[in-house]
This record gives C-alpha cells, sequence and structure tokens, in this order.
C-alpha cells in the first residue's frame, strides 16, 4: 500500500488527511514550522481547531522535527499549503527529503508576485512534472465528516491524475480525472473572486433586512459566465469551467467558506483592509483577495471585460460602495 505524507496541517490537509486514513491507507500528517498554531490541538485533543471531527486513531501527526520521519518510504506527497506558502514548503520538503516522486497540490489560486500556478511551482522546485492539482467543490469540514464530495484531479499525464485519484476514491469521496490543467488552476483563482462579491450581497442583505434572492442569483450567474470567459481566454476547455472546477467550485465557495465570509462582512460594512486582518487574526487565509489583484491583470492581458470581477476590485481596493456590486447587473 502506497505510503502517503500530508505535508502541511492546514484545515484542507487535515480533512484530506483523515479522509485517507478512515480508508485504511498508510498515512502521515506532517506540521510545518508555520503549522506551530494548531499542532497543540493535533496532538493533545487530536482535533484541529477550523475542523468539527476529530482525528483518526490511524491517523500520525508528526512535527516539524520529523521530516525524516513523514518522508520515509514516500510515495505520494499531498502538499497542503495555501497559494502563498506553496513554494516555501515545496522547499522544505525538498531540501528536508528530497522531492517526492508524486505531488499532490490543494492550493487555490496563483502564486503572489510571479503570478505562477501550482503545478508550475510545484514543477520548479520538484525538479519534475509528476504534479496532481486538485479542483471542484471540496470544503474542508465537510470532508473531515465523510459527507459526500465531488472533486477532479488534473495532470499534464492523465495517468499521474488516475493514479492520485485512486490513492483517494471512496464511496463518499468521488475524483474525475483531466488533462486540462491550465484550466483546473485558472478556475481556482476566479471562483474565489465570484464568492466575494455573493457574500457582499448577502451583507447587503443583512443590513437591509432585505434577502436579495433575485439579485444574488443573477449576480451568480454573471460570476459563472466571467470566469467561463476568462477561463477560455487562458487556454483552459469550456468544459471545464462548466464541471465541477469552474460551475461547482464557484456554488459551494459561495455558499460557505472563508471568501464568502470576507465578502459579507464587507458588504456589511466593513473596511476591506481591516476585515482581512481580523479574519486573518483569526487564523483564516482569505485567498480571494489576492486572487481580485490576480483576475484583474489577467483580464486585462486577455483585453476581456469581466464588470462583476472588476467591481469586486473597486470595493476591495479603490473605495467603491458595497452596494456598488450590484451596478454589473444594469447591462
Amino acid at each position: 500500500m502506497a505510503q502517503v505524507t500530508v505535508f502541511g496541517a492546514g484545515a484542507m490537509g487535515t480533512a484530506l488527511a483523515m479522509h485517507l486514513a478512515r480508508e485504511g491507507r498508510q498515512i502521515a500528517l506532517w506540521a510545518s514550522p508555520f503549522d506551530a498554531a494548531v499542532l497543540p490541538a493535533l496532538t493533545k485533543e487530536r482535533k484541529h481547531p477550523g475542523l468539527p471531527e476529530h482525528l483518526p486513531e490511524s491517523l500520525a501527526v508528526l512535527g516539524p522535527d520529523d521530516l525524516a520521519a513523514a518522508a520515509k518510504d514516500l510515495e505520494m506527497a499531498v502538499m497542503g499549503a495555501n497559494s502563498a506558502g506553496a513554494r516555501t514548503l515545496a522547499r522544505l520538503v525538498v531540501e528536508g527529503c528530497g522531492a517526492p516522486a508524486k505531488l499532490v497540490s490543494v492550493a487555490k489560486g496563483l502564486e503572489p508576485e510571479t503570478y505562477l500556478r501550482m503545478s508550475e511551482v510545484y514543477t520548479a522546485e520538484a525538479g519534475h512534472g509528476r504534479v496532481v492539482s486538485v479542483g471542484g467543490p471540496c470544503l474542508a469540514p465537510e470532508v473531515a465528516q465523510s459527507l459526500p464530495s465531488s472533486v477532479v484531479f488534473a495532470a499534464a499525464d492523465p495517468a499521474d491524475a488516475e493514479a492520485a485519484a485512486a490513492v483517494f476514491r471512496s464511496k463518499d469521496f468521488h475524483v474525475a480525472v483531466t488533462d486540462d490543467v491550465v484550466g483546473v488552476e485558472y478556475c481556482t483563482v476566479a471562483k474565489n473572486v465570484a464568492a466575494i462579491g455573493v457574500g457582499i450581497v448577502d451583507g447587503l442583505a443583512k443590513v437591509t433586512g432585505m434577502e436579495y434572492r433575485n439579485a444574488k442569483s443573477a449576480l451568480f450567474s454573471q460570476a459563472f459566465l466571467e470566469l467561463e470567459r476568462l477561463v477560455v481566454s487562458l487556454g483552459g476547455r469550456v468544459e471545464t469551467a462548466r464541471g465541477l472546477a469552474g460551475l461547482g467550485d464557484v456554488l459551494v465557495t459561495s455558499l460557505g467558506g472563508r471568501n464568502r465570509l470576507y465578502g459579507e462582512l464587507v458588504g456589511e460594512g466593513g473596511e476591506p483592509a481591516r476585515v482581512l486582518r481580523e479574519l486573518t487574526n483569526r487564523g483564516m487565509t482569505v485567498e480571494g483577495v489576492e486572487s481580485t489583484l490576480d483576475v484583474r491583470r489577467l483580464a486585462a492581458d486577455t483585453d476581456l471585460r469581466l464588470p462583476l470581477f472588476a467591481q469586486v476590485h473597486a470595493i476591495l481596493f479603490d473605495g467603491a460602495p458595497a452596494e456598488s456590486v450590484l451596478d454589473c447587473l444594469k447591462g
């Protein structure tokens, strides 16, 4: 049976480690130095503070000094960093125990500054292209609870995606595979911006006492349309945008999650930078803020008009009022 280690004990990495352990996999969860705040809870309480379930007894939790043990007989590395920390985590792993033969990336977004996709970051650090990127609707708390989930694994070589999928599949965790890495990874960028936009409408609804169901439905449709245009213009396939990685992930992220929560707080009147600081201090990574900047740049590069995404940018960075998110529905 393949030895799998999840490197990085964030909520998603931990949830996937829990899933694999429940399926009888030989699995370890390695907490990096950046996971120091959650390591005591993982080892003493056997529970991640951001997840509703306790860790399975069979899941081994290793600390920063146990990197060699985490890499012993390793066949597949699941990289649990967010997009900003992906390269740092990869370097810790590669310098500490060599490049894993296969990598699975759970991060969604682009690397800040370089604008590289996650598969490009991990390929550069590992020295090979056997990298699988995860997309689709996959909220960590639900994975931790073994609730039904369907995701898509993307790799340049479909055989690599299928090999990783075979490790993860279960009756509650369904995995489709594709070689459209570009499409899947750009979907992960745009979907968080869409969730912020929908969240802003939720915040406006709380302030006014109105539900805004018509407006939110129209805004969701606009968000998906803009995601599809962007992904296809960047080389992804239209069927990818219309599948789990695009439409599916936009829906689940708009219904719940950190990016939607951030948007809601901004919609209620919170100053965007202050709201971001407060959520960060609570241990929440809101990747959609950086993704809003990425989408603006990508839209400019491809000469695309994306009214909703542009308005979200204006609200977050240019001082536009939260209610202006509805302006994109005026045609």
